[in-house]
């Protein structure tokens, strides 16, 4: 074998174990920072509670709530019982015993009965101890995605190199010692400015574009996922916040009920009060899972709706509800979109009730339906206050303005749930000032291509 064939080979495989080292580095360093994070949170909360033993459970529950810690809370007594004071999203596989406890009282540990769990426990009086336990399914999942990303690129790299090394000159040299100096900082976490340029021959501009899109895609797949992790624990805080209100209140009536001088009168309306609660509880979680459903459902749904019946019916109820309203309506007879009906319905009618909730009683209502020959574009118009800002998608939980609050009955879900059935329809939601002075939500919905007489 020629000695330039050997040195291709080796320089391709030194290349090749360069960038998995630096990739593989990364993900360790990645994998440190997370575990970091993960027994700081466990740590905070048994922090909580030392030197406090008659108030160690209340006070780590609390902190858990408050910071939307995803950990679970168990307590260990003398007889080996176990109850689970707070749940995180993985359960645990296995029981925790009071041998567990007593050995990661002093530090977070990993245990052999617990498999993917990192565990530290606090001594809380009695002979019993908290189980504080953090899953570490979502450290190792993005660890594998991670991996597998840096080994297609060392594989990527490799190839490049091996076809481009022999005629590497000097000059080349030089140039790929800077890129391996440029990697092992991009390793440690100590780049500084942008990537060496690329002097030489086209194959050593070609290689350092490479390492340029493996470096660029290692920092914006941690981005994202980092992203992902914050956007996700922030719905799940919100919702947690929207369901603890009502359930603070069933609370307060139920201690009020139990009370010995409560009157008829007292005793009806705290009913009708906790009835309420219950009722916006429900509604909520209904809307959640609509939400979850609506990303699972299939974009071409094969149904075939029939929008203008469904809508004059729809705004028909409207005017009956609401007889201090004008309303008006110019509504394109024989339209047909594709969907599910059961979505188109829900469509309509938050439309409306959100018309109902937000503006004045006597605030006028249009409603307009026209189908072309590409679209079918639905307008449904009032005259209230109208919105701060148009053209902007809502997020989740958050209203547009003091006055849209949960004394109207909304839960900050509504908007959303349009915007996505839209889309799970194939379809747009827009919103903009309407002439009568209010909100304009306009849907652009696809037709299915034959009206309901043909």
């Amino acid at each position: 074998m020629k000695l330039a064939t050997r040195l291709t080979i080796l320089f391709a495989a030194l290349t090749m174990l360069m960038a998995l080292s630096v990739g593989l580095f990364a993900v360790n360093l990645s994998t440190r920072s997370q575990y970091a994070t993960l027994d700081g949170t466990i740590n905070a909360v048994v922090d909580s509670g030392i030197g406090h033993p008659n108030t160690a459970l209340s006070n780590a529950l609390n902190v858990v709530q408050e910071q939307s810690y995803d950990l679970t809370l168990d307590v260990v007594d003398p007889t080996k019982a176990v109850t689970q004071v707070n749940s995180g999203q993985v359960a645990l596989r296995g029981r925790p015993t009071i041998a567990d406890a007593r050995a990661s009282l002093t530090r977070v540990t990993t245990l052999d009965n617990l498999p993917g769990f990192r565990i530290r426990s606090l001594n809380v009086g009695g002979g019993d101890y908290l189980i504080v336990a953090g899953s570490t399914s979502h450290i190792s999942a993005q660890n594998r995605r991670l991996e597998l990303s840096v080994a297609l690129a060392g594989i990527i790299a490799a190839l490049v190199v091996l076809v481009l090394a022999r005629i590497v000159m000097r000059r080349d040299l030089q140039t790929m010692d800077r890129l391996i100096g440029y990697a092992s900082d991009v390793a440690k976490g100590t780049e500084s400015g942008p990537i060496p340029p690329g002097l030489g021959s086209r194959d050593v501009r070609e290689l350092q574009a490479a390492l340029a899109t493996m470096v660029d895609a290692l920092h914006q797949r941690i981005a994202v996922e980092t992203k992902s992790v914050e956007t996700m624990q922030q719905f799940i805080g919100d919702a947690s916040h929207e369901l603890r209100t009502p359930l603070t209140v069933i609370k307060g009536y139920n201690e009020l009920l139990s009370g010995a001088n409560v009157s008829e009168p007292q005793q009806r309306r705290a009913l009708e009060r906790v009835q309420r609660e219950i009722e916006r509880m429900e509604s909520l979680v209904t809307d959640l899972l609509l939400l979850a459903e609506l990303r699972e459902v299939p974009q071409n749904a094969a149904d075939r709706v029939d929008l203008s019946t469904l809508l004059a019916g729809h705004v028909s109820d409207f005017i009956v509800e609401n007889p201090q309203r004008l309303v008006t309506s110019d509504i394109e007879t024989g339209l047909v979109i594709q969907g599910r009906s059961d979505f188109v319905d829900r469509l309509i009618i938050n439309a409306l009730n959100n018309i109902r909730r937000h503006t004045p009683p006597e605030a006028p209502v249009r409603v307009t339906l026209h189908g072309a020959s590409q679209r079918v574009r639905m307008r449904i118009e009032d005259g209230g206050q109208g919105l701060p800002e148009y053209g902007v998608r809502p997020q989740r939980f958050r209203r547009f303005d003091s006055s849209r609050s949960r004394s109207t009955g909304g839960s900050g879900l509504g908007m959303s749930i349009m915007f996505d059935i839209a889309e799970s329809l194939g379809g747009t939601l827009s919103t903009e000032r309407s002439e009568l002075g209010g909100l304009a939500l306009v849907f652009d919905l696809r037709p299915s291509g034959a009206s309901v007489g043909s």
